[in-house]
């Protein structure tokens, strides 16, 4: 049985600074299609447009041209109030620098897009803990980020994406500022969500060995898809 498209991005160009002496042409013609179930590596050097991809399919930034389809969604034309709720709902974050909120225990950091989706309180309580305690960090419930290693930040981030049991989860160099170790820690949770929960997982990194990792690897270099092939993980 054919899988379903989740994402499908057709043609996609995004330019900065348009009109000006200066303007820049980031991706050149993007066509991409990412089906349930999988896990992809977007690989790139620094510069070769790997996360302003990244923004576009997370709905956090709109291409200059093209089309977008998430789950079958046009993306372009949804309106910004739309896409929060899609970005909400659909898709679960995981950044190099972890992104929680400072002065907020790692529960609470956990709950944050369950309040903003509407969820109960209670509810939200108990995913959270549930999720905290899946990452392994439920002695870590009521710690700060300041509290917290890097790789403990990390794993409350992957926590976090999970919240709203999102269809795909969106990781940008999430092992980029961790050591070897603390990496494959995280590394592991992601393939545990994909063998064990099929999430779709799309991995942005400059890291060819972590790339191999997964079902499938796409080369970017200036702003182009320049190859795919498969990883080792199928």
């Amino acid at each position: 049985m054919s899988k379903r498209a989740m994402i499908e991005l057709k043609d996609i160009y995004k330019r900065f600074y348009i009109g000006t002496p200066n303007e820049l042409q980031v991706l050149n013609g993007i066509s991409l299609t990412v089906y349930e179930g999988e896990f992809v590596a977007i690989v790139g050097a620094s510069g070769s447009g790997k996360s302003t991809l990244m923004n576009i399919i997370g709905a956090l930034d709109r291409p200059t041209e093209g089309e977008y389809h998430l789950e079958g969604l046009d993306m372009i034309a949804a309106k910004d109030k739309d896409l929060s709720g899609i970005r909400n709902r659909k898709i679960g974050f995981v950044f190099q620098t972890y992104n929680l909120i400072a002065r907020t225990n790692a529960l609470k950091n956990v709950e944050m897009p369950m309040l903003y989706a509407g969820i109960s309180g209670k509810k939200r309580v108990e995913r959270a803990k549930e999720l905290l305690t899946m990452v392994g960090m439920e002695d870590r419930m009521k710690h700060l980020p300041e509290e917290l290693s890097g790789g403990q930040k990390q794993r409350v981030a992957i926590a976090r994406a999970m919240s709203n049991d999102p269809a795909i989860i969106l990781a940008d160099e999430p092992t980029g500022a961790l050591d070897s170790n603390t990496g494959r820690m995280v590394m592991d949770l992601f393939h545990k969500l994909h063998k064990e929960q099929g999430k779709t997982i799309v991995l942005i990194t400059h890291s060819p060995e972590l790339a191999e990792e997964t079902g499938r690897v796409v080369t970017i270099k200036d702003g182009c898809i320049i190859g795919e092939r498969q990883g080792s993980g199928v």
